[in-house]
């Protein structure tokens, strides 16, 4: 389970626990103090992530001698409302990499799970209430 707490009171920043891992997200200002990434910074940089960690996963498997992994994720928000949310990933490696291993390798980050986590399934997502703190048992 991800556990989500806001850290402060006063604050706009959360804590994020993930399996004894520690994050702080928040606002970005005016609305926030931007002590950490906003949520839409996390969501595009577990995509980020997850093509690095793929051709990572790949490379190793297959005996490709990738030596650097870098991956940038650049977001266009201006049609979201709309229900367009644009990402653009551009992907850098190093290497002593044959053309073949590089294209490859390019392919296998277009696969990575994530991906098709956010380009081809439904995602249904669930909302509920919980006893408020104090009254029940937390989340």
């Amino acid at each position: 389970m991800i556990v989500v707490e806001r850290i402060a009171p006063d604050g706009s920043a959360h804590r994020i626990s993930i399996r004894g891992h520690e994050l702080i997200a928040d606002m970005t200002a005016p609305d926030g103090h931007d002590a950490g990434p906003d949520p839409h910074d996390l969501y595009d940089s577990a995509l980020g992530a997850c093509k690095a960690m793929t051709m990572l996963w790949y490379a190793q498997r297959k005996g490709i001698p990738v030596e650097g992994i870098h991956v940038g994720v650049i977001r266009d928000a201006s049609q979201e409302r709309d229900g367009i949310y644009r990402l653009t990933t551009r992907i850098a490696l190093s290497g002593p990499l044959t053309d073949e291993q590089h294209d490859t390798l390019i392919g296998v980050a277009a696969r990575c799970p994530v991906h098709k986590l956010m380009s081809e399934v439904d995602t249904r997502i669930e909302t509920v209430a919980v006893p408020r703190v104090g009254e029940g048992e937390r989340p």
